[in-house]
């Protein structure tokens, strides 16, 4: 895969840093500190960005500041500034019909009730995009409460107990993406929808 574009969604602004539905943010941050780069201001690209790497290894780390109902504005904006196409990008974001500690990486598909997703199809015309679904759980199992509740679980912090699965599934996504990088989408789906964060942390792994 010639992956030129990563895009986390979530919220700007301290009032929803570290929320769940922040979780591609987390991300892009990591990979960033990791890097020692900064991310700065774009607004051609309605967002900040970031880049690691150089030449044909340089990754565009792109978390869009138009919030996450128009997300898909500043993924457009960056595909035509850079003049990607949407098979180059993976999108990293939440899901609350995985559990924390799994993760599904798909080729395509429907937005599955994402707001993010559903305005990044919206604004690339395509369903033809990678991205990578972070489990962050649901609130409840009962279908009433659980729309009731759903705002406040989003736009929730990760509780104490649950910081260290967080850090495990993190640690796995970055790895993951440089497992996509060098040996593509499907033998890397094979390895991170595999993945059990609840086992890998009960083993001591």
């Amino acid at each position: 895969m010639d992956l030129q574009l990563l895009v986390g969604l979530g919220n700007p602004g301290d009032r929803y840093a570290d929320t769940r539905h922040n979780v591609g943010f987390m991300v892009l941050e990591q990979l960033a500190a990791a890097a020692g780069v900064p991310f700065r201001q774009q607004g051609r690209l309605q967002g900040k960005l970031a880049e690691i790497g150089t030449g044909e290894q340089r990754l565009r780390l792109l978390m869009p500041h138009t919030y996450m109902n128009e997300s898909g504005r500043s993924i457009r904006a960056a595909l035509d500034w850079y003049r990607l196409t949407p098979e180059q990008l993976l999108v990293l974001v939440d899901d609350m019909d995985l559990p924390l500690g799994r993760l599904r990486l798909r080729a395509s598909g429907s937005a599955g009730g994402h707001n993010g997703l559903r305005s990044a199809i919206q604004h690339l015309g395509t369903q033809d995009f990678p991205r990578l679904r972070i489990g962050i759980g649901a609130p409840t199992g009962h279908p009433q409460e659980r729309r009731d509740r759903t705002i406040a679980h989003v736009l929730g912090r990760f509780s104490a107990e649950e910081r260290p699965l967080l850090e495990a599934v993190l640690a796995e996504v970055v790895a993951g993406i440089d497992l996509i990088r060098r040996s593509g989408l499907e033998r890397s789906g094979n390895r991170l929808n595999s993945f059990r964060a609840v086992a890998a942390a009960s083993s001591g792994a």
